[in-house]
């Protein structure tokens, strides 16, 4: 996000970010994450919509808590591959994509708003996600299905990806998703997990990674080189066991830097 004006004072309002998490991503009898500790910092969540993880149990009460807690809600939707928690990719026509995405974002969003609430964007996992930022097709499709539920969604995509471009041209809001904890490839593009040094190792790495994106625009390759990047949202992973003592970490040393954290509007 950029510098805005406060009209009020005349001076230039502090820079602003996002803290996103994946959410919700356990189901049936099995929990997955630190949810709860993570709802202390982050400022919006994106719920899984039951292909990848979830279920209408884990929905719900994902949804009541993201409420309580104020944080914007996103849908998470996945490929139907629960085995492989989408993270492997398959081979899918867009009309199936577009299909994929409306019956877990119209899921999603009936659960927000039977509980008051509305839904605020749309992120698609894994696999999902990293087709649409590269095959024009999957991207139109995954926009399109979004728009067609509420046109007021905003869709969350990597930064530089085709699906940030997509939602740009059929007039949705897209916002640029980084990450700290990921490396990325010279070309703006996340280190695959399968190379060595897609993770940074520590938290300090992460940290110095997320101020650096949200006040410099700048991201790390694996080797240390510096890329530009452009961050309206920080992605905060909650799998690791110190998830939230890591988002912790991200958080206050972007407030330290006089980064606000706020839900993009």
């Amino acid at each position: 996000m950029n510098d805005r004006l406060d009209s009020t004072t005349g001076s230039a309002a502090v820079k602003a970010v996002d803290l996103n998490c994946d959410f919700g991503e356990g189901f049936g009898a099995y929990s997955f994450g630190q949810d709860d500790e993570l709802l202390r910092y982050v400022t919006s969540v994106n719920i899984a919509c039951g292909f990848h993880a979830g279920d209408p149990h884990t929905m719900r009460l994902a949804a009541e808590k993201s409420l309580a807690a104020g944080v914007a809600i996103g849908a998470h939707p996945g490929l139907p591959d629960r085995i492989g928690f989408g993270r492997r990719e398959m081979s899918i026509t867009a009309s199936e994509a577009y299909d994929y995405v409306v019956y877990q974002v119209g899921a999603l969003s009936a659960f927000v708003q039977a509980a008051g609430g509305r839904l605020s964007h749309v992120k698609p996992h894994g696999a999902l996600y990293h087709m649409a930022g590269r095959d024009q097709e999957i991207a139109a499709a995954v926009v399109k299905a979004a728009a067609d539920i509420d046109k007021r969604l905003l869709i969350f995509g990597g930064s530089g990806s085709l699906l940030l471009n997509e939602a740009r041209r059929q007039g949705l809001g897209a916002v640029s998703e980084v990450f700290a904890d990921r490396t990325y490839l010279a070309d703006g593009t996340l280190t695959p997990r399968s190379q060595p040094g897609a993770l940074l190792a520590s938290t300090e790495a992460a940290v110095r990674q997320a101020v650096s994106m949200a006040t410099e625009g700048k991201a790390y390759t694996a080797s240390g080189d510096e890329i530009p990047i452009e961050a309206g949202t920080i992605c905060l992973h909650g799998d690791g066991p110190h998830a939230a003592a890591f988002a912790q970490s991200i958080s206050s040393a972007l407030l330290v830097a006089g980064i606000a954290l706020r839900a993009p509007q």
